[in-house]
């Protein structure tokens, strides 16, 4: 494959750009914002969302979507909840046949969709694959070595998008399970909030494993729900991406956790960030959807609680460590 599209000019989008560029790909990213389009394509650096990162200068940024429809195929980094109007508006310029990579982490809120379900709506006579793992954006762009979950229906496919984005520092594993591929990355950041909250609480480390090792009990349960493989759930898209997010602040959601363990409320945190963390997203529908299908996941709910429901830190903190004693199992 030799041109290969990208829709999302964010950090993680540029960061997909630059890795599609270094494995020697033609790219063409596709913003919304005009002026990100002009920093990319005059000072080959996104300013706004990943800036110091210099990008290769054959990387080319457009505001026009129908410039996508030759590529052959396109990495979808919007964001989760803005899936359906893009992926809608991008299927109307393009042929049945170019695959659409979900590079985007989340459920969407309201219908419980996986993002997957929503390509299938928007776009149901092209091939989806799903491009996920533990990947901070600005390490990525950066060449330094990382590895991803690609799944797809077919391993033909899921071959093909991997020789033109694998390189010796960004190495693809492919599988089948398109479900167990998206459920690490919707849920993880809602326990890198739980995770970020006991930094902030300053509750050591101890509780920080064991919320890492608790919340993929959890992670494990809905994925199960969903039909994800247990062996999936356990690779780079599952548990590699919740250690990840989970184990910096270089997470917005664990950044997010942090401030509110430290005592500062949603809205401070919100005042001097661009975006809502996807974990904030995410709790609302993981949490209905794990109360309306009986699934055991208080560390999820606890979070919820917090962030929607007015529960403070301390109470949500004094409740699961209060939860009756029982047998470990997943």
């Amino acid at each position: 494959m030799g041109k290969v599209g990208v829709i999302g000019s964010g950090a993680w989008g540029t960061a997909m750009a630059a890795t599609a560029a270094r494995a020697g790909s033609e790219t063409l990213m596709w913003a919304y914002e005009a002026e990100v389009v002009q920093a990319i394509n005059e000072t080959h650096e996104n300013s706004i969302f990943l800036p110091g990162v210099p990008l290769d200068e054959a990387i080319r940024a457009t505001g026009d979507m129908a410039e996508l429809v030759d590529c052959d195929f396109i990495l979808m980094v919007c964001p989760a909840q803005f899936m359906r109007p893009i992926s809608s508006q991008l299927a109307a310029h393009l042929g049945p046949d170019i695959p659409l990579v979900i590079c985007a982490k989340g459920i969407e809120k309201g219908s419980g969709a996986l993002m997957s379900d929503v390509l299938g709506e928007t776009a149901p006579d092209n091939p989806l694959a799903i491009l996920s793992g533990p990947t901070f954006a600005s390490e990525v762009a950066r060449g330094q070595p990382a590895a991803v979950t690609i799944a797809a229906a077919t391993e033909d496919i899921a071959r093909r998008i991997a020789e033109a984005l694998g390189h010796a520092a960004f190495r693809p594993y492919w599988t089948d399970d398109i479900i167990g591929a998206q459920i690490g990355g919707a849920l993880k950041n809602v326990l890198a909030i739980a995770c970020g909250i006991a930094v902030g609480k300053e509750l050591g480390e101890n509780t920080k494993a064991m919320l890492i090792t608790r919340g993929m009990a959890e992670l494990t349960r809905f994925g199960e729900f969903k039909g994800a493989r247990a062996e999936t759930l356990m690779g780079l898209s599952g548990l590699g991406d919740l250690i990840l997010t989970c184990s910096s602040e270089q997470s917005r959601n664990m950044s997010l956790g942090v401030a509110l363990g430290r005592g500062k409320t949603m809205e401070e945190v919100m005042s001097t960030r661009r975006s809502v963390a996807e974990g904030v997203h995410s709790s609302v529908i993981g949490y209905e959807i794990a109360e309306k299908n009986n699934i055991n996941m208080p560390i999820l709910s606890a979070v919820h609680a917090v962030l929607h429901q007015g529960l403070g830190v301390d109470d949500a903190i004094e409740g699961l460590l209060n939860r009756p004693f029982t047998r470990e199992m997943h």
